[in-house]
């Protein structure tokens, strides 16, 4: 077997592979023996067939493969011998397509070469750490936000009319061609006006109802509703109504802190107080990460494959069109094409992530199989009723996995250099913490 560099320019390489005739023939041959013993031929006790009669029966089947399994190995050899890896998979084409038995093959390989990664002093790097401490102001907003979601509902004057978000207690009939319906009724049903759990248009109509009143509500049943012999269908709902209430929220105490499973308001305070400031170390971890690659992204400077840059700029591109034109869901629109600024952002993001990506190999990161099956879990919520078809999918699909297991990956690489480099706190308010997070949004 002979390889003949062809192409060495930057990155990109070029390689001519012959594979001689005999080559071939002695790789049929030894495949041919290895089979030989378990081979059964009519006329013939099993292993006994004749090496030249199979060659006749199987020799051409088996050529192709001793073909690729020969290129394989080559191009095996080579990365191994050279230590380059390549950035995508590399072409491969034979080049004498007139190629008949006992001709030797020539094949051309070509691809562009990762590129060395230079050393960086993790050590030497000057982080700051955003911390946010929980007040009392940001502890009891909190505990206002839970007692407003925690309402309850107090009766209004008697003849106060209801508004929208009011709740109103009520009986009710309803009736199709004036036949009543199964499920149609009840009784001291609390509705909440605005809440859009009823038929659209049924909680609007009894705005302004007070108690004591009876109201009949006309609605149409949605054309795509769930029980078949309403859809589509007009009804009408005599309703008399009890009581109109109006929103409260609850009041801040004890008996508020259990209905949030703590013990009382002094533990749900702080509980609070921890939730809090684990989303402030979740978002001042962001904001140190972005410094970190902006470091990172000054500190060193390779040749990129122009192949990953023009693909990721091109997946940017298309991903910032699809932010731009929402309401286009699919994916047969003309081809978007991408710019300078798409070009820049994407050799940053190649660079960093093949800096990161050997980071990762010296420092031996992993992605373990339980860090894996939660970020399965956690996507697979996204897909209620669907959980197991979409588990079934991620195990059949090996681009999927990579998807998931990327940012895994690089949050463990950049919590890796995160030890390694000075690190110095800065105590900040939440408002300060909010800016830098919306910082990041802009960029």
């Amino acid at each position: 077997m002979q390889v003949t560099e062809t192409l060495n320019e930057g990155l990109k390489r070029g390689y001519n592979i012959v594979v001689t005739a005999a080559e071939l023939d002695d790789k049929v041959n030894e495949k041919l023996t290895e089979a030989q013993p378990e081979v059964e031929m009519k006329g013939f006790r099993k292993g006994k067939v004749p090496m030249a009669l199979l060659k006749k029966q199987y020799g051409q089947r088996l050529l192709g493969e001793a073909m690729q399994e020969s290129i394989d190995g080559a191009m095996n050899q080579h990365f191994e011998d050279s230590g380059e890896r390549p950035a995508l998979q590399p072409e491969v084409k034979m080049t004498n397509e007139d190629w008949k038995e006992g001709d030797d093959v020539h094949v051309e390989m070509s691809y562009e070469a990762l590129p060395e990664i230079p050393e960086v002093d993790l050590k030497s790097i000057e982080l700051e750490k955003l911390v946010v401490k929980a007040d009392d102001a940001a502890v009891d907003e909190a505990l206002a936000n839970l007692a407003e979601n925690a309402q309850d509902f107090k009766a209004r004057k008697k003849g106060s009319k209801a508004k929208d978000g009011d709740q109103v207690v009520m009986d009710f009939v309803g009736k199709v061609d004036g036949e009543a319906f199964e499920g149609g009724s009840a009784e001291d049903y609390p509705l909440a006006l605005g809440s859009n759990s009823f038929i659209p248009g049924f909680e609007e109509q009894l705005v302004g109802v007070k108690t004591g009143e009876e109201k009949d509500v006309t609605v149409t049943f949605p054309e795509e509703y769930q029980a078949e012999h309403l859809a589509g269908k007009e009804a009408v709902f005599s309703c008399t109504i009890k009581e109109v209430k109006e929103p409260v929220a609850a009041e801040i105490n004890d008996e508020l802190a259990t209905k949030f499973g703590a013990e009382d308001l002094a533990a749900l305070k702080s509980q609070i107080s921890e939730r809090l400031e684990a989303e402030y170390a979740g978002a001042a971890r962001a904001v140190m990460k972005r410094g970190l690659l902006d470091k990172l992204d000054d500190l060193v400077a390779f040749d990129l494959p122009p192949t990953l840059v023009e693909a990721e700029a091109k997946q940017i591109a298309h991903q910032l069109w699809h932010e731009e034109n929402p309401d286009v869901e699919g994916h047969d629109h003309e081809e978007i094409e991408a710019t300078e600024e798409h070009n820049k952002l994407a050799s940053r993001r190649v660079r960093l992530g093949l800096l990161l990506a050997e980071l990762g190999k010296k420092a031996e990161v992993e992605v373990t199989d339980a860090e894996m099956s939660q970020a399965v879990m956690a996507q697979a919520r996204q897909y209620p009723g669907q959980e197991r078809q979409f588990f079934e999918f991620v195990q059949q699909n090996q681009q999927m996995q990579q998807q998931l297991r990327a940012p895994i990956f690089e949050d463990k690489v950049v919590d890796y250099v995160f030890e390694l480099a000075q690190v110095s706190d800065k105590e900040v308010s939440k408002d300060d913490l909010q800016k830098a997070v919306e910082a990041l949004e802009d960029e």
